[in-house]
């Protein structure tokens, strides 16, 4: 009896002192891509900001919207509601995104450009990463030449889209609203007629626009040709903003030439001001996106978080099913004593914007 005894506490040892394996779950998480190309974003730290928001009152322009996409259509409708278009001027205002406001509620109309520059500090004031852009059909005879317009990285949708505050459009494919290069991609394909063009906070689809007597798909048509501002600050440091231009070069650029006002775009003359990139993974980085690196030692795990977060404030953390957001830092060690265990990670930026959810998971692999 007493050697049973002695078996059963020896086994009971033994298998107590099997170490837990546990594994990493693969998630599908947003991808992560990382910003090799563009510059100096805006410093949602400086001044400028909060004066253009108080100023302007811009806050009571949401009337309580909690959806991030819907905020962005509702400044924008009201970027359209404020300026008058006038494709010849006289401008007033030099540039500057509050002078151009000012003189717009006096009744001066603008230019596509100065579109772009409001809706560029205006958005990236309330934390929405937005970068200027300009673009044309780049063939002679074709009326609608070079156009100033943004992209805004939508967290909701985790992609770029092309935002144009003067028409107060963008595009789309099966909802989901599209980047300028995705535009072009399907311009490209078929004249873009698997695509549509939405108006408006309602996103009202629109083949035809009657009050600018243009078609979708010669809007589309302008995207032929993209060139990004490498210098993402134009607000914060206007009116020394460096202009150079990145562009995608595909098998499209190299075997075509971007024609504006009836002969070749002046960027090829001064080759200091035209970036080429032959990645496109590069032009559609990934703002406020998490990718995380995690290994497992024993019964811990160590996580290291990494991303390309504009203004970051810091990276939180949930652990689920049902713990509460808290700041971490962008290395962790957590302890593994449950069969499974679920974290969610975020960015959190200066404007207090959150990123794309980032879902690590680990398991227990063997029975004990």
């Amino acid at each position: 009896m007493k050697h049973i005894v002695l078996i059963l506490i020896i086994l009971t040892v033994s298998f107590g002192c099997i170490e837990k394996e546990y594994h990493i779950v693969e998630m599908d998480n947003p991808e992560y891509r990382k910003n090799t190309v563009f510059k100096y974003s805006e410093d949602l730290s400086s001044p400028k900001f909060e004066h253009l928001m108080r100023k302007y009152q811009l806050d009571t322009v949401f009337h309580g919207e909690k959806d991030e996409f819907q905020r962005m259509l509702i400044l924008r409708e009201w970027i359209k509601t404020v300026i008058e278009i006038d494709d010849i001027g006289p401008y007033p205002g030099g540039g500057y995104v509050e002078s151009i406001l000012d003189a717009a509620m006096d009744g001066s109309g603008f230019h596509c450009g100065h579109f772009m520059k409001v809706q560029n500090g205006i958005m990236n004031a309330y934390g929405y990463v937005t970068r200027t852009i300009g673009a044309g059909p780049g063939v002679k005879g074709i009326v609608d030449g070079h156009h100033g317009i943004n992209e805004i990285w939508s967290n909701k949708y985790n992609k770029w889209f092309l935002s144009d505050a003067k028409y107060n459009h963008h595009f789309e494919k099966d909802g989901i609203p599209m980047s300028a290069l995705e535009i072009r991609d399907e311009y490209l394909k078929n004249g873009a007629t698997d695509i549509v063009m939405v108006k408006g906070l309602n996103r009202i689809p629109t083949k035809f626009d009657e009050t600018f007597n243009r078609s979708a798909a010669s809007f589309a048509r302008t995207y032929t040709w993209i060139e990004y501002h490498t210098n993402n600050n134009i607000f914060t440091i206007w009116p020394n903003h460096e202009t150079l231009l990145t562009m995608y070069a595909d098998d499209y650029f190299n075997n075509n030439i971007w024609i504006w006002d009836g002969k070749p775009h002046w960027a090829y003359k001064k080759s200091d001001f035209m970036i080429l990139e032959t990645d496109r993974d590069n032009i559609e980085w990934t703002p406020n996106t998490i990718e995380s690196k995690v290994s497992i030692e024993g019964s811990v795990a160590y996580i290291q978080l990494i991303s390309d977060t504009p203004n970051l404030k810091e990276y939180q953390m949930k652990k689920l099913p049902s713990g509460e957001w808290k700041k971490v830092g962008i290395s962790l060690k957590i302890n593994l004593s449950e069969d499974t265990q679920e974290y969610i990670f975020r960015t959190v930026n200066l404007a207090d914007i959150y990123g794309p959810e980032h879902f690590v998971k680990i398991e227990l692999s063997n029975e004990v």
